[in-house]
């Protein structure tokens, strides 16, 4: 049976390119048009970040979460990520049938289970960061840091 392609993976990473002397009318003016370009850049950064490691945003952004927040809690984890308590339930057990997350009783509730990084997670984690990281900076050279920090802030307040 083949495997599967991952949903949050498309199969090719094609940037979405400015042909020159084409008008592109009100897509100009348009936020979404732009951050859509951007996204695929990115996300192609993303990408090169994690070849051969079976890593998505979400996945990443998990256990980004989890490294900085030990003992965080399932709910508190889908909340995060944007999706039900059973969606981050299947994320936690896909870290911890990988040996990145594992689960312990939280204190103070004896039904609560929080989630942690195990040490083969931490030393996964450092190192994906610090790729992800240097990538992203890379595909960004034009930005100073001042840039960034607006950018970002700017990126945040849209967000809401």
């Amino acid at each position: 049976m083949p495997k599967q392609a991952s949903p949050y993976r498309p199969r090719s990473l094609t940037p979405i390119a400015r042909v020159h002397g084409l008008d592109y009318g009100v897509l100009d003016e348009l936020l979404g048009y732009s951050l859509r370009r951007a996204q695929v850049r990115m996300f192609a950064a993303f990408d090169d970040a994690t070849k051969g490691m079976d890593m998505t945003p979400p996945r990443f952004t998990a256990l980004v979460i989890v490294g900085a927040n030990p003992g965080l809690s399932q709910s508190t984890l889908g909340k995060v990520l944007g999706i039900a308590r059973s969606g981050a339930m299947l994320m936690a057990d896909w870290l911890e049938a990988r040996g990145l997350v594992e689960r312990r009783r939280r204190n103070g509730d004896a039904r609560a289970w929080g989630l942690y990084l195990t040490a083969k997670g931490e030393q996964f984690a450092a190192r994906l960061q610090r790729k992800v990281v240097e990538l992203d900076r890379r595909r960004t050279p034009g930005l100073s840091e001042k840039d960034r920090r607006q950018l970002l802030g700017l990126l945040d307040k849209l967000a809401g």
